[in-house]
């Protein structure tokens, strides 16, 4: 048995990406920054270290990003750490890691009121019935 599950708490570097899939799906990608803050012991100075996330979103939660998530905003996320592989234009293979968020294993949850007071209610009740759709285990294949 295995589990690859990321969860993490940020803010948005930029505003996200959006484009659209061969079939012409929506999906969505954005830096995520979370900063890890202490104070040090020898000289009592604060400080801080910060990593950045490459998320990926696809399906209904990417009109979610598209229309309510931007620089700044800060997100709750679950989704699956992936590695892809590509070919550059010399032909050098190269690779990048993301935390995906796709299907039933995956979480988006807007934390800054700001974003949730802009939706409108027909948006805030349409992503209540799509989690509790991605919830129901009887919608899954196997």
């Amino acid at each position: 048995m295995s589990l690859n599950k990321v969860t993490l708490i940020g803010n948005l570097g930029k505003d996200p990406d959006i484009r659209s899939t061969q079939d012409g799906k929506e999906l969505a990608s954005f830096s995520l920054a979370t900063t890890e803050s202490w104070k040090d012991k020898t000289t009592g100075e604060k400080k801080d270290k910060t990593e950045w996330h490459r998320i990926v979103v696809f399906g209904p939660l990417a009109g979610i990003v598209k229309n309510y998530v931007k620089k700044g905003s800060k997100l709750y996320i679950e989704g699956q750490l992936k590695t892809r592989e590509w070919s550059d234009k010399d032909g050098a293979k190269k690779y990048t890691t993301e935390i995906v968020l796709q299907g039933f294993n995956c979480n988006l949850q807007m934390l800054d009121t700001r974003s949730k007071l802009e939706m409108p209610k027909e948006d805030s009740d349409a992503i209540d019935n799509l989690a509790n759709e991605m919830d129901d285990d009887s919608e899954i294949p196997f």
